[in-house]
C-alpha cells in the first residue's frame, strides 16, 4: 500500500485571527512574503492554523527559502495547538525522514493524533502503518478500521487501500466483489489513480462486472493521467492489441514511454521490444538495449534475457558473451525459463568460457 502524502493550506478563518485572514488573502494573491509575515504573527499569537500554514510555506519554499527543519518546527507548534492537519503533516515528515530523522513510531503517533482530530489522511496513513507493520505491530483488523474511517470521511486513498486489502486477503469472506467494486469506484470518483486502475482491471477482465473494454480504456486513461504508471502500461497494451481502441503502435509507444518513465519495468521492456522490431518507432538496437537494461534493473526477467541476447549477438551494443551469460543467469534466477534455456545452450556449446568456469556455472545452474 502506498503512503498517502499531502500538504495543503487551511482555508478556515478563526474569528479572532485578523493576522490569519490577512495572510490567507495575501497567499491567494501569491504575495508570499506578506503571507509569511502575517502567518508568523498569527502563529505566535496562538493561532494553530497559522503555524500549520507557515510550516507548509517553509516546506514548499513559498516566500522563503525551502527549509524542512523549520517546517517541522511549525507543524509541531500547530499540532501542539490542536491542529489536526499540523499533526498529519508532522507525521508525514517523520514517515519519510524529511527535516527530521525517519521514525515510524513517531509517524504513527502523529497520524493517530491527526486521525483523532478528524483528519482523514491521518486515518488512511495510520491504516497503512498497521497494514505494513511499520512503527506498530502488524494488525489487519486495525488497518481495516482506519482505512474505513478514512474512506467514510471521503479520503479516496483510504477507499483504494481498503479495496486492495480486501482483494488480496486470504480470507475468502473478505473477497466480497461488490464491496471491492464499490470501494474502487469511490476511490476513482475521488481522483485516486489506484482506484481507477483497479476498477479498470475489473472491467477489462470481466471480474464480477460485465466485461467492457471501452470502460476499461476510459479508466486506464484516467489512472494514467493521474500518474499511475500501471495505468499507462495498460493503455499501451490496449493500443498494441486493439482492445477498446483501434490498434496504434505509435500511441502504444507513447504510453509505454510514460509507464517506463514512471518506473514500470514492464513498460520499459515493451518499449524495448518496439525499438527492437521497429513497431511504432524507427528500429533502433541501441535504444532497445537501453530499455531492456532499464527493464532488467527493475526486475523484469524477460528484459534481462533480451539484454543477454543483445550482448550475445552484438546488436546495439559491443558483443560480450560474458555479459550475455550474466544476463541470462539473472533472467533464469528471476524465473524466466527462456533465460535458463539460453544458459544451458551456452554451457553446452560456447567455447568462450574456460572449462573450469563452465563446470562451476553448470553446477550453479543445476543447483537452482
Amino acid at each position: 500500500m502506498n503512503i498517502l502524502l499531502a500538504m495543503f493550506l487551511s482555508i478556515s478563518i478563526n474569528s479572532y485571527a485578523d493576522y490569519f485572514d490577512t495572510a490567507l488573502k495575501a497567499y491567494n494573491k501569491q504575495q508570499f512574503v506578506k503571507a509569511i509575515e502575517f502567518y508568523r504573527k498569527a502563529c505566535y499569537s496562538g493561532n494553530a492554523k497559522g503555524c500549520c500554514n507557515l510550516g507548509v510555506m517553509h516546506a514548499n519554499g513559498n516566500g522563503v527559502k525551502q527549509n524542512n527543519v523549520k517546517a517541522v518546527k511549525f507543524y509541531s507548534l500547530a499540532c501542539d495547538g490542536g491542529n489536526a492537519t499540523g499533526c498529519f503533516n508532522l507525521g508525514v515528515k517523520y514517515d519519510i525522514g524529511e527535516g527530521v530523522q525517519q521514525d515510524d513510531t513517531k509517524a504513527v503517533k502523529f497520524y493517530s493524533l491527526a486521525c483523532d482530530g478528524g483528519d482523514a489522511g491521518g486515518c488512511a496513513n495510520l491504516g497503512t502503518k498497521y497494514n505494513n507493520g511499520e512503527g506498530v505491530q502488524q494488525d489487519e483488523f486495525n488497518a481495516v478500521k482506519f482505512y474505513t474511517l478514512a474512506c467514510d470521511a471521503g479520503n479516496a486513498g483510504g477507499c483504494a487501500n481498503l479495496g486492495l486489502l480486501y482483494s488480496h486477503s486470504d480470507d475468502e469472506a473478505k473477497q466480497d466483489k461488490p464491496t471491492i467494486f464499490e470501494l474502487f469506484t469511490k476511490a476513482c470518483d475521488g481522483e485516486n489513480a489506484i482506484g481507477c486502475l483497479n476498477l479498470g482491471l475489473m472491467y477489462d477482465k470481466g471480474d464480477w462486472v460485465e466485461q467492457d473494454t471501452l470502460k476499461a480504456f476510459e479508466l486506464f486513461t484516467k489512472a494514467c493521467n493521474s500518474g499511475s504508471a500501471n495505468g499507462c502500461l495498460n493503455l499501451g497494451i490496449m493500443h498494441t492489441k486493439g482492445k477498446g481502441v483501434k490498434p496504434n503502435n505509435a500511441k502504444a509507444v507513447k504510453f509505454y514511454s510514460l509507464a517506463c518513465d514512471g518506473g514500470n519495468a514492464t513498460g520499459c521492456f515493451n518499449l524495448g521490444v518496439k525499438y527492437d522490431i521497429g513497431e511504432g518507432v524507427k528500429q533502433d538496437d541501441a535504444k532497445a538495449v537501453n530499455f531492456y537494461s532499464l527493464a532488467c534493473l527493475g526486475g523484469d526477467a524477460i528484459g534481462c534475457a533480451n539484454l543477454g541476447n543483445s550482448y550475445y549477438d552484438g546488436e546495439g551494443v559491443k558483443q560480450n558473451k560474458f555479459k550475455a551469460y550474466e544476463f541470462f543467469k539473472k533472467a533464469c534466477n528471476g524465473g524466466y525459463s527462456g533465460g535458463c534455456s539460453n544458459l544451458e545452450i551456452m554451457y553446452s556449446t560456447d567455447n568462450i568460457i574456460k572449462p573450469k568456469v563452465k563446470k562451476l556455472l553448470r553446477k550453479a545452474y543445476y543447483s537452482k
